[in-house]
């Protein structure tokens, strides 16, 4: 009962945040929706009501099936893998403050503006 309602909870959280402006927004939703569908599959191994599924202990009918933790297994790491991909084109999708501004005709003189004007009054060109 507790997986459903965390699995509700993250769905719930991850569409809300999917739905949401921006891209930063979207990948957390992502990756809510991500942890719901791996409490999902856990949960369809039977870990609460079967025994760990160790190698020589208990009979095999109540050992819990492995096969859904391998799957999460496989799918954190192609989360994670994604997550960072997300990530950085966001991070490439952000305008770089140290570059100069496509507006303004001559940054060099904003930047420098008491030099360039001595360098006016002296009568040089």
């Amino acid at each position: 009962m507790s997986a459903a309602v965390l699995i509700g909870v993250l769905v719930a959280g991850g569409v809300w945040l999917v739905l949401q402006r921006g891209p930063l927004p979207v990948v957390f939703g992502f990756v809510l929706l991500g942890h719901a569908v791996n409490v999902l599959l856990l949960a369809a191994g039977g870990t609460d009501r079967r025994g760990a599924p160790f190698a020589g202990r208990g009979a095999p009918a109540t050992t819990a099936d492995p096969l859904p933790q391998a799957f999460v297994l496989t799918a954190i790491v192609i989360a994670f893998g994604i997550t960072v991909y997300l990530l950085g084109l966001v991070r490439a999708e952000r305008p770089d403050e140290a570059a100069p501004d496509p507006g303004d005709p001559d940054p060099v003189d904003a930047r420098d503006g008491e030099r360039d004007d001595a360098h006016r009054i002296g009568g040089a060109p």
